[in-house]
């Protein structure tokens, strides 16, 4: 060791400096962008709560009138009416009334708040290729287009168990929907086996969550019947004890039910009957007002997706396999696809960024269409004989 001992330290002093110099323009804490999720930049008209796990449309009034609606003449039941009915009558008329209650609410908010099927637009390069396919037809009207370019009819034709079938073009998705898929107007999104846009559940009702609107609807159909029977036994059985109009004056709550009930079941009950005579025979509502499956239209039109047995309609609507959702609305955007370029000058430069940024963000959001279509048409294709 050397004279002063002083030596060795030094030198693994100076070992630890960084010699790196760092540009004037870089800041020393560089703040660090929070990831964001899919649902966030979504393309589609939709409102999402819980970080994304639930999906509605964007006009919900009616859905929030349809639970005040439930809640309200349920509650009024289970407090005016029910403990009168356990008393005289059975207490299974209040266990029966809560277990329809429950089950019409769950299947309500699962309708509600699930995916019903958005199918993913198309990305850039997809859409790029598509439209290019397609082309103008306007410009071939005019004889603009150069090598003689013809571009192909916006719809394509696959055969579906013999019936013949078209894919329309979405030029709002740009992409080649698959069999009984349309596209909703108020949610702005292309839904699998589109069946309707239902304002009294706040969503679309399509592949994903037309089991439970089904279950929601029918069962409501029973506890409205349920209600409205035992609320008019219950003012019986008060009329015969003290007469008719005190048993009003005595249970008001038990008369605005009776109302309520009275006006709603003719049109929940004939709702259920409807999606009955759907499911037996494998149809959507969509279908149904269209006609695409009527004889009116020829001899040779039939349902290319009926089972031919009503039990094994309803067991494919109702206890199939469930697909998975196909928008990764909860994915994170990854930030390295996030290009910036430097602006000219410092007023454009906030809005270049923005721009290009929410660009990004959306092109991640939207998924490749290729193999969801092709898994949605595949299996569904006859092969013909060679």
């Amino acid at each position: 060791m050397p004279p002063g001992g002083g030596g060795p330290m030094k030198e693994c002093e100076y070992s630890q400096i960084s010699t790196h110099s760092s540009s004037p323009m870089e800041s020393p804490h560089k703040k660090k962008r929070t990831p964001r999720r899919k649902w966030e930049v979504f393309p589609g008209r939709n409102k999402f709560y819980c970080d994304g796990r639930i999906m509605m449309a964007r006009q919900t009034g009616v859905f929030y009138l349809t639970v005040f609606l439930i809640i309200v003449t349920s509650g009024l039941f289970f407090a005016f009416d029910c403990p009168y009915l356990a008393v005289n009558i059975t207490p299974a008329v209040p266990v029966i009334g809560g277990i329809l209650f429950f089950f019409v609410m769950g299947t309500l908010l699962r309708t509600s708040f699930s995916d019903p099927g958005v199918l993913p637009r198309a990305t850039p390069d997809e859409a790029a290729d598509l439209e290019r396919q397609i082309g103008n037809t306007e410009d071939v009207a005019n004889g603009s287009s150069s090598g003689g370019y013809r571009p192909p009819p916006r719809t394509k034709e696959v055969t579906i168990n013999g019936q013949l079938v078209k894919l329309k073009y979405c030029f709002t998705c740009k992409i080649f929907r698959p069999p009984r898929a349309s596209h909703c107007s108020l949610c702005d999104n292309c839904v699998d086996r589109f069946d309707h846009h239902c304002p009294w559940v706040g969503n679309c009702v399509g592949k994903r969550n037309y089991r439970f609107f089904y279950m929601f609807i029918l069962s409501l159909s029973f506890l409205t019947v349920f209600i409205f029977a035992f609320v008019i036994t219950h003012i019986i059985l008060r009329s015969q004890e003290a007469g008719f109009l005190n048993a009003l004056k005595d249970s008001p709550a038990s008369v605005l039910e009776a109302v309520v009930c009275f006006f709603s079941v003719w049109s929940i009950v004939g709702l259920s009957g409807f999606h009955t005579y759907l499911i037996s025979s494998n149809q959507t509502t969509n279908e149904d007002i269209k006609g695409s499956w009527s004889s009116k239209r020829g001899k040779e039109n039939y349902n290319p997706y009926s089972y031919g047995n009503i039990c094994t309609n309803c067991c494919a609507a109702l206890c199939g396999p469930l697909p998975p959702s196909v928008i990764d609305r909860r994915g994170f955007i990854q930030p390295d696809s996030q290009q910036s370029t430097a602006p000219s000058n410092g007023v454009t430069m906030y809005g270049a960024t923005l721009s290009q940024s929410n660009m990004c963000d959306q092109d991640q959001c939207i998924q490749s269409t290729k193999f969801v279509l092709q898994a949605a048409t595949t299996p569904l294709l006859q092969t013909e004989p060679s």
